[in-house]
């Protein structure tokens, strides 16, 4: 079944409003094994919709529109498509009755304009809208399906999870099964070479990568009827993952390298603390997005200026003087300093150049010095990131996850 996405509204076009629906419905629809060919976003013209819901009606079987069922002027979905196949607007009793309660549960007054949303096209069937005021509406049509969503992300997914995806499994005996791999420390590029051999033959189970911010996920799907069958195809793909990127990867699902870290580290109860200089603090920060983080963090410091290393982590004046703030010597003084001070399991240091300026020919922008002890073993790492600021200051922090990552892991062999 081929499908395809329209949705509706101005907000989206010009960028006021970020279309979450249309990401959360690809997934919801591929999750079911049904391919989504084309997405389509329009504004609040009626013409224009027209055009885009005539060229969807052409090429693909289940038609999916988001947005424009409201009870204000510009809610234009059900009437244009109404139009478009020649069918009356006609009131639902019962959908206005559940308008009419809806409204007595509020401290809003009831506006006329709202019994717009109690019009449906004729034999249209109702999808009720737990979470608001306008309801879903699916039209059957010369054997396609259009089905009409609410605009408002809660609202969509209340009315596409309780009567769509129904539906969809009831129709569609197909069974979809991914697994996920995400890996670190290593590019999209590398990691599509050491897979090339498998892509380049791939009818089922297929292969996709993601490259993210110093991560690369990778998606493995097989489709089928048979569940047993599919987890022995998936189980091969999984024996080659392991061989080929044992050094890379950090967690079998979508969970970003921080939310793995943090989670690791409360799960072996391994405290940490960081002193952060040229990421100033968004190590600690991510890590500290992790609910259930207290546990096992004790200290963040941002010791960007040298009197702070200095008064803060002890840092030796005269280390700062001979090899400078960005250097081996200071991380590492920096991390086991902050060991002793905050008497954790493992202290984290970073201290770099993130640019635009402050580069020379002998620290140019983009060196940074990692700094890791653990229960009072330190190792440095030297890196060399490319990049805008920002980009240089993640990809650091993505570096250290992964570092603290491999070396809880290492430790535990």
């Amino acid at each position: 079944m081929k499908c395809e996405i329209i949705c509706v509204g101005t907000e989206l076009l010009v960028g006021d409003t970020l279309n979450t629906n249309v990401q959360y419905l690809s997934r919801e629809l591929s999750n079911q094994g049904l391919s989504v060919g084309y997405h389509t976003t329009v504004g609040d013209n009626p013409k224009r919709l027209e055009e885009v819901v005539k060229i969807a009606f052409n090429r693909s079987d289940l038609i999916i529109t988001t947005g424009g069922l409201g009870p204000t002027q510009d809610d234009l979905t059900k009437e244009v498509i109404a139009e478009l196949f020649n069918k009356e607007l006609v009131q639902d009793e019962k959908v206005k009755q559940e308008l009419l309660r809806f409204f007595a549960n509020r401290e809003f007054p009831f506006t006329p304009n709202n019994l717009k949303q109690t019009f449906v096209p004729e034999h249209a069937e109702v999808l009720p809208n737990p979470c608001g005021t306008a309801p879903g509406i699916l039209l059957r049509e010369q054997g396609r399906v259009i089905i009409m969503l609410p605009g408002p992300p809660r609202e969509m997914k209340c009315v596409f999870e309780e009567d769509v995806l129904p539906l969809i499994r009831k129709k569609n005996r197909q069974l979809v099964l991914s697994r996920y791999y995400n890996l670190s420390d290593i590019g999209e590029s590398a990691v599509e070479d050491r897979l090339l051999d498998l892509i380049d033959t791939q009818t089922n189970p297929t292969i996709a990568t993601y490259a993210k911010m110093g991560e690369v996920l990778v998606r493995i799907t097989a489709n089928g009827e048979n569940e047993k069958e599919l987890n022995t195809l998936l189980d091969q793909y999984e024996d080659i993952m392991l061989e080929r990127f044992k050094d890379n990867i950090f967690t079998c699902s979508k969970q970003s390298l921080a939310e793995t870290v943090a989670k690791l580290l409360i799960e072996k109860n391994i405290t940490i603390a960081t002193a952060e200089s040229c990421t100033g603090g968004l190590i600690a920060s991510q890590l500290t997005e992790e609910s259930g983080i207290s546990k096992v963090f004790g200290t963040g410091i941002v010791s960007y200026s040298n009197e702070t290393k200095i008064n803060l982590l002890h840092v030796k004046a005269k280390t700062l003087e001979k090899f400078g703030a960005v250097s081996e010597e200071t991380a590492r003084e920096m991390c086991e300093n902050l060991q002793k001070i905050s008497l954790v399991d493992l202290a984290v240091s970073v201290t770099g150049i993130a640019g635009p300026e402050g580069g020379t020919a002998e620290k140019p922008v983009g060196l940074v010095y990692i700094g890791l002890c653990y229960n009072g073993i330190t190792q440095i790492t030297t890196c060399h990131f490319n990049g805008e600021r920002k980009i240089i200051q993640q990809k650091t922090a993505n570096k250290v996850f992964h570092l603290i990552g491999k070396t809880i892991v290492d430790k535990a062999k």
